[in-house]
């Protein structure tokens, strides 16, 4: 029997990471993946999908070219050629991906990983030894009742970047991260778009004036927005290229119709056919519990980012990764502070945010000071010609702490990095505020908002 030191089951970000992180503390680390190592992120999610949003957003500025005095004719979308692509840059990033990993002595073994005891996992009729495991087996499309996963009329996520031509007309149910990027897509390739949340804004996770912006913002560019409101999963019917949903809005029946169905109601983790039953890890509410450490009920098991249930995001796996290889090499890690992790929606514009939302810290009985600073006073976003949006920060106005900043605006995913390392550092508002950010930037509506919040700024 080949014996390791630790066996990671499931090569996504989460796995990889702390298989490295493992190896390079000087542990014997074997990696077991089915498919391809990068998981969902490199090879369903992250990467794909920002891909075509990146040619929708290209595809959108060469369309208002006039604006920056640039004629150009015939603008088109080249969908084939934008798939090829997306397949080029994917198998690009795996084989970089597999070499770095390889480098990192760590043993890549491909096939079904699944645990005979809390000391055995067996792979390809394989048996494996291992002083420690980490699970990080990630998580799956989650279907919706009468609404089934068919590839075709109903689809996942994964169909639709699958998909030869994008459909002429969508119905996206859910509108998380997942239903809102592939909202903006369609719409800037000429799609037309049906968004229905159960919930009564957009983004329903982050701050509501985050919900508000892109709402306004996606309708304007041709969206119909139903929130509050369900599917009646008895009353879908398909029809040949049409899919049918009746909808209930307060009490009120609707029917929706599109070419396609995303069901975009968020994740599944895949704890099913691990082989936890060998051992004293038993799943909660479809999840698998950890403590601080990323350890589970079995001393010697550890889990890792999307199966464990917390924010599904690849840097937050990553981050779980470090934790968990780091405490089963015998170290004390600090633990994940999850209230500084960036969340990011790629949209047109881009959401982000970092702590929390003005109503989370109202709740947890904090006296709030928010102040919000519109992009259409940053001179960069007027040369841009990307005025849309606002920095939203929300203070603590007793102790000046800066519990959350939110971002709708174009670039808003790269600026969120500097509140987040400002969350990392404990720094106050006013600390934020009197960093030198660089004129002309988009930066500067952090500092714009964060001095007004301050009562610091010298021209508002």
């Amino acid at each position: 029997m080949d014996a390791f030191d630790l066996v990671v089951i499931g090569g996504g970000t989460g796995g990889y990471t702390a298989a490295i992180k493992a190896s390079q503390l000087g542990l014997k680390t074997a990696l077991i993946e089915r498919e391809k190592v990068g998981g969902v992120c490199l090879h369903r999610g992250c990467i794909p999908t920002k891909l075509l949003l990146e040619s929708a957003e290209v595809l959108a500025l060469m369309r208002k070219s006039k604006t920056y005095g640039i004629e150009a004719d015939n603008i088109r979308l080249d969908y084939s050629y934008l798939l090829g692509r997306q397949q080029e840059v994917v198998g690009t990033l795996h084989k970089n991906l597999r070499s770095a990993i390889q480098k990192q002595k760590v043993e890549i073994i491909q096939g079904e990983g699944r645990l005979l005891s809390p000391g055995e996992v067996s792979v390809n009729g394989r048996a494996l030894e291992a002083k420690h495991i980490v699970a990080a087996t990630g998580s799956r499309p989650r279907e919706l009742p009468g609404l089934a996963f068919d590839g075709k009329h109903i689809i996942s996520s994964d169909h639709a970047l699958n998909r030869a031509e994008p459909p002429n007309s969508v119905v996206i149910v859910g509108a998380g991260a997942v239903g809102l990027e592939f909202a903006s897509f369609y719409l800037d390739i000429g799609s037309e778009v049906t968004l229905v949340e159960m919930m009564p804004n957009l983004a329903p996770l982050e701050d509501k004036d985050l919900g508000a912006a892109v709402a306004k913002v996606l309708a304007s560019r041709g969206a119909t927005i139903l929130t509050s409101t369900r599917v009646l999963a008895e009353k879908v019917r398909i029809y040949d290229d049409t899919v049918e949903l009746t909808v209930d809005q307060g009490g009120q029946e609707k029917t929706v119709r599109g070419q396609a169905v995303l069901v975009a109601v968020g994740r599944q983790s895949n704890v099913e056919d691990l082989g936890l039953e060998n051992t004293r890890v038993k799943p909660e509410k479809g999840v698998l519990q950890v403590d601080e450490a990323m350890q589970t009920a079995e001393p010697n098991i550890y889990a890792v980012g999307d199966v464990t249930g917390g924010l599904l995001l690849a840097h937050v796996a990553a981050a779980e990764g470090i934790v968990a290889a780091q405490a089963l090499a015998g170290q004390d890690p600090d633990p994940l502070d999850y209230n500084r992790v960036p969340r990011v929606i790629y949209t047109r514009p881009q959401i982000a945010a970092v702590g929390l939302t003005e109503d989370q810290a109202k709740e947890q009985g904090h006296k709030v000071k928010a102040q919000r600073f519109s992009f259409r006073y940053n001179a960069m976003a007027l040369i841009k010609d990307e005025p849309e949006g606002f920095a939203k920060v929300v203070t603590d106005s007793e102790s000046g702490d800066l519990l959350g900043l939110h971002i709708f605006g174009h670039n808003a995913v790269e600026l969120i990095a500097e509140a987040a390392l400002a969350k990392w550092l404990d720094a106050s508002t006013w600390e934020l505020a009197t960093n030198i950010h660089p004129h002309p930037s988009l930066s500067e509506v952090v500092a714009e908002a964060t001095q007004l919040s301050a009562g610091i700024s010298l021209y508002w």
